[in-house]
């Protein structure tokens, strides 16, 4: 299965419910990803842009994009934001690819 990193901003009234009813987010979260078939690996509260982070499996891209539109389209977030992630061996093999494309980058005045 593919992974993902799902980064997450709240609404101000998302915020007002969680402290209203602390719960445990991340179960949520992954019963809602087990049922597209995926697995939540790890996920936290964070600061900064985004206010929690997801580490998830999933079976593919179309499963991480239901995921994600469903988050959206439940009007908790101002902002979701799905990054896939490569493996080192991935990583490796598009390293790789890339040197072999022949893509040239265009030339312009200061070249």
């Amino acid at each position: 299965m593919a992974l993902y990193l799902l980064q997450v901003a709240y609404t101000p009234e998302a915020w007002a419910a969680i402290i209203a009813n602390p719960e445990d987010r991340v179960a949520v979260v992954s019963k809602a990803v087990e049922k597209l078939g995926g697995k939540v690996e790890s996920g936290w509260l964070s600061f900064g842009d985004y206010d929690t982070i997801v580490i998830m499996q999933m079976p593919d891209n179309v499963g991480a994009a239901a995921f994600a539109i469903a988050v959206a389209a439940g009007g908790a977030c101002k902002a979701v934001k799905t990054t896939p992630l490569l493996s080192r061996e991935e990583s490796a093999a598009a390293l790789k690819k890339a040197t072999a494309s022949g893509y040239k980058p265009p030339k312009g005045k200061g070249k």
